[in-house]
Formats: structure tokens, sequence, C-alpha cells
């Protein structure tokens, strides 16, 4: 039987009207409306109320079941028995008890089963997420906020020369790690900072990653991108994160690049967001020294180790230093190799190509095999004749190279000179005055 569109509407549902009309998103408030529909007979209106619900709450249980007795009802209800009179009150339906909850009534239901079979494959399903807490604290425990690789494949064997660099990461972190018994007799922990430092485009990156593969650890790379935040606060955490992050993966490598953007002197640091980045920075290192911290290997560098905290590098943190400098000869014929091995190469005499390019960083070597490339390719374009690469296109490169590392070198000098309190760059003197920078 078709609603009965003169039922007049009590004052209690026309304000519930423009409640819901001032809150459209409130879903209870918009239930409670449907269900004072559904008691005074107005179906078809308590349907329209529960389907916007339903849609602002897909999951809402509530919200469902009063659609399916507003359908019921809607469909064609029976004639309801009238009650006795003495129960009959001015103003009420006659029929209905308004101590009861009112039951669906008779007539045929809505079949959910065979609309779900109708749009299965149509429509995509939908997934209720938690809302997140101001905090974070409200996501999912096994959930990262930082990419973990796993063990990668590099090695230090992939790295060519650079011995001792290779000795120092040995005594530092990969003996420790291979010798069990011995590292319990003497008390060495699987725990450790070290910072990299040196002229950019050596390597620092890459010897990290492979102390990773070395150890059969994860590698975890933050930047300063990863960390600094506009919002007070934010900062902070993600510093926190990123530990507590190579905590849950522990055996793990954090790999901190552009050390001295992440910690640098709080002394110059102006803004009070950037030196509580530090203090947090300070802390999680000082779990180093805690059992928390067992498996987790933190590998920072940086051009300017000068500009880097001094509370970072004492004894407990990042207290041991490696210089990180230049390739040496046989580096630089295994870098030239892989820069080269894909390329059309014939005749290349690589021992006059490595005596050349002395100086010269991994990066600058990587630049040189780009422009012997373009010479012998453009060659090729003008002659119509396909051309290999030569010697004479590297040692032709290597003339217009200039070195990278120059400019750095001139600020390490004055730093070595009259800055170098404690013997913190007695290595760096030592390399000065080998080439005679000093």
């Amino acid at each position: 039987m078709p609603e009965d569109s003169s039922v007049q509407e009590s004052p209690l549902i026309r304000s519930l009207r423009g409640a819901v009309t001032a809150a459209p998103d409130d879903v209870p408030l918009r239930l409670h409306l449907a269900e004072l529909l559904l008691a005074s007979g107005a179906h078809e209106a308590a349907v329209s109320e529960a389907a916007v619900a339903l849609q602002q709450a897909p999951g809402d249980g509530a919200a469902r079941d009063l659609m399916l007795r507003a359908m019921g009802g809607a469909a064609g209800p029976a004639p309801a028995e009238a009650a006795p009179p003495s129960s009959v009150r001015p103003g009420e339906p006659v029929g209905v008890d308004p101590a009861r909850p009112v039951s669906p009534r008779p007539g045929p239901g809505f079949d959910w089963s065979a609309a779900e079979d109708e749009v299965e494959g149509i429509v995509e399903p939908r997934f209720v997420e938690s809302a997140l807490t101001v905090d974070g604290s409200g996501d999912s425990a096994e959930a990262d906020a930082f990419d973990v690789t796993g063990p990668g494949t590099v090695r230090l064997a992939d790295v060519g020369g650079m011995r001792e660099v290779k000795d120092r990461l040995e005594a530092a972190f990969l003996a420790p790690m291979r010798n069990p018994e011995l590292r319990r007799l003497y008390g060495k922990s699987l725990r450790g900072g070290l910072l990299l430092y040196g002229p950019p485009g050596c390597g620092k990156t890459f010897i990290a990653r492979a102390v990773a593969g070395e150890l059969g650890a994860s590698f975890l790379s933050v930047s300063v991108n990863d960390v600094l935040d506009m919002w007070i606060g934010n900062s902070e955490r993600n510093m926190h994160e990123v530990f507590a992050t190579a905590r849950r993966k522990a055996p793990c490598v954090v790999f901190l690049d552009e050390l001295d953007a992440l910690g640098g002197k709080r002394s110059r640091t102006q803004n009070s967001g950037m030196r509580n980045t530090v203090n947090q920075l300070l802390t999680e290192l000082d779990g180093i020294d805690s059992a928390a911290n067992e498996g987790v290997f933190v590998l920072a560098a940086t051009n300017v180790p000068w500009d880097v905290d001094i509370a970072l590098r004492r004894p407990g943190r990042l207290d041991r230093t490696l210089l990180v400098l230049p390739p040496d000869a046989a580096a630089r014929d295994a870098i030239l190799r892989y820069h080269l091995r894909e390329r059309p190469v014939e005749g290349v005499d690589l021992g006059r190509v490595v005596k050349a390019t002395d100086g010269l960083s991994g990066a600058d070597l990587a630049h040189l095999c780009e422009s012997a490339a373009e010479n012998a390719l453009l060659d090729s374009a003008r002659t119509g004749t396909i051309r290999m690469i030569g010697t004479s296109d590297l040692l032709t490169a290597a003339k217009a190279v200039v070195p990278s590392s120059e400019p750095w070198f001139a600020a390490a000098r004055q730093v070595a000179m009259f800055a170098n309190e404690g013997g913190v760059y007695d290595d760096l003197v030592t390399y000065l005055k080998k080439r005679r920078k000093l």
C-alpha cells in the first residue's frame, strides 16, 4: 500500500530534519531521524535517510538493519492490529506500542545475496581504514615509515682498491660479526657508529652498502628530506622512527647521508626546531650503548665533518672516523672497467688512462667515460662509420676533466692546518703532506 502522503510530521521530526540539514555528515543523528520516520509510518522517507547513512558509513550495522526494516514496511505492510482502547493515548498512532521497539513489518525483504551476486566484479571492494591519532599512534605496528632494503649483493670485494678503508671497516664491524666466540671473549658488541668523510663523489654511499652486504644486514638510507619537516615536533618524531624501524629490522645498517645537514653544530643554529632534531639524534645514538640497539650499525657520511656537532663524535656515538679519499690506482682501474663494460671499446690501454686520471674522484671517472663515448659517437655520426672508443678518446677526456675534489681540499687544508684539535684530522694531514698540498 503506498505511503500516506497526508501524514503530518511531528515538531520533533521537523526539528531533526533541520538539524540533519545543518550537519549532513552526522550519521547517528540521521539514523535517529530515520527511526522516528519509520515509527510514524513514513517508510519511504526512512528508506531515503537510511540510504544516505549507508553511503556515508558502509559498514554501519545499525544503518543496514534500519534499511531492512524500512524497506520491509515500505513494500506492503499488513494492517496493524488495533490496540485495546484503554491503551490509546491522545496524539498516538493507533496500533503502535511506544514501549516496544518497532519490528520489521511483514512483506518481501530486500535480497542482499542476489544484489551482491549482481555487482560482483563490477563494484570494487571498499576498505575501511582506522583513523590515525594526532601523534600517529593509531598506525599499524607492522608498517614502516621508511623503506628498508634487504641484504644487497654488493660486497667490499666490489669496492676497488681502498685497502686502508677496508681494513678499518673489517676491524670495526666485520671481524666481530664473523667471529662470535672471539666477540664474546673480548666483550665486543654488535653495535657501533662510524663517520665517513671526504671529498664528494668518492663512494661513501657505495661503501656503506657494501658493509651492509658483508654483514647480511638490511640497509636503511636516510637523507635530510626524510627527517626535516616544517611542523614543530615532526622532525624529532621522524628521527625517532628511523631508529625504531632499524631496531625492528635488525641486523640493520642505518646510513645517515649528509650528516652536516642533520647534525650541524647547534652553536651555529638559530632555529630551535633544528637544535631539537640534533638533540633527538644524540638521544637515538646513545641507544647504541644499550641492548635495545643490538644489531643496529650506524654509518654516517659528510663532506664537511668540521660542521658536524662535536657531541655526535664523542665516544659511544659516531666515535670512529674514516677518511674516504679519491680512488687509488687499483680503484680507478676497477671504476673505468665498470663504466666501459657495455660500451664499444677497442685497444684501450687502461694503464695509461689510470696514470692520467690520478686525483679524479669516482664521479669524475664516470663523467670521463661519458665524454669519451660522446666523442666517439659524434665522429661516427659525422663519418657514417661506427668507430670504437679508444685510448685517445679517454686521454683527451681526462685532460678536459677538472678534478671536482680540488675545492674540497682547498677548504680541508685550512682545517688541517689550524683546526686539528686532538689529532682528529691526522689522516687528512698525512694525505695532504704525501700529495705535497700542505
